[in-house]
């Protein structure tokens, strides 16, 4: 067989072959920067560790959702930079397919706004997300600009969310504040803590053990010092002809 016909043979399988109907993957476009990438990829981080023992909430990044009342995959769909569904079994996807997930849309989502986007993320997606999809909590974010704005699904309208004192915004879905902290976005807890990411963690642990060596070595020099003390004490009385394991 020659090279030609093999493939002319590889052809002929490959269009044989027939997926199953929700069996799609994301046909997402490559994200604009570098920044939108660590943006998605710090939030996913955060909030995966901060509920690492819930298993009922599905979280992903730069993800094609589809939604088409026909099923089908050619109409209907869109690819949130970030976006959370909650009350879903928590597993691997390689896309969410709204009729093969009991008609769930998601809770929270966020774009990353970019030059090209920025007007489509404003306009078009947020009628969609909130005429459509019904997501109750929709944030916006420049890593550039640092334009950073929320809002809740009100009666079928979505209502500006008010910045905290601290400039956060609630999100009444995950519990949870988004705000901004050295240029990027990143969750806060109730109390206003920072979420931590991986390494952030294991800095912390770090140093915990490094302060912990160091009360120890702290403890050790003092009683070095209360030992050398006490010998010039005992040294002293010597002198004065004083047995200081008689005192």
């Amino acid at each position: 067989m020659t090279v030609a016909q093999e493939l002319d043979s590889q052809e002929s399988i490959t269009q044989e072959v027939i997926f199953p109907p929700g069996d799609l993957y994301s046909d997402e476009p490559p994200l604009e920067t570098e920044l939108h990438l660590r943006q998605i990829i710090l939030l996913l981080q955060c909030l995966e560790w901060l509920w690492r023992d819930r298993n009922d909430f599905y979280a992903a990044g730069n993800l094609t959702i589809y939604y088409s009342p026909r099923q089908l995959k050619s109409e209907k769909f869109r690819g949130p930079d970030f976006f959370v569904v909650l009350g879903t079994e928590r597993k691997t996807r390689k896309s969410w397919v709204v009729w093969d997930e009991d008609g769930k849309y998601p809770n929270v989502i966020l774009e990353i706004l970019s030059d090209s986007t920025a007007k489509t993320d404003r306009g078009l997606k947020k009628e969609i997300y909130q005429n459509t999809f019904r997501t109750p909590d929709y944030f916006w974010f420049d890593p550039y600009t640092q334009e950073f704005a929320g809002f809740h699904l009100v009666d079928g309208e979505y209502q500006p969310l008010q910045a905290s004192e601290q400039g956060y915004l609630w999100s009444h879905q995950l519990g949870l504040y988004l705000g901004i902290h050295q240029g990027l976005l990143r969750f806060f807890t109730p109390n206003g803590l920072l979420v931590p990411k991986p390494e952030e963690i294991v800095e912390q642990a770090e140093q915990r053990v490094e302060q912990a060596e160091q009360r120890v070595e702290q403890a050790e020099q003092r009683v070095e010092q209360e030992a050398r003390k006490a010998e010039r004490l005992a040294a002293k009385l010597r002198e004065l002809n004083i047995d200081p394991d008689t005192i």
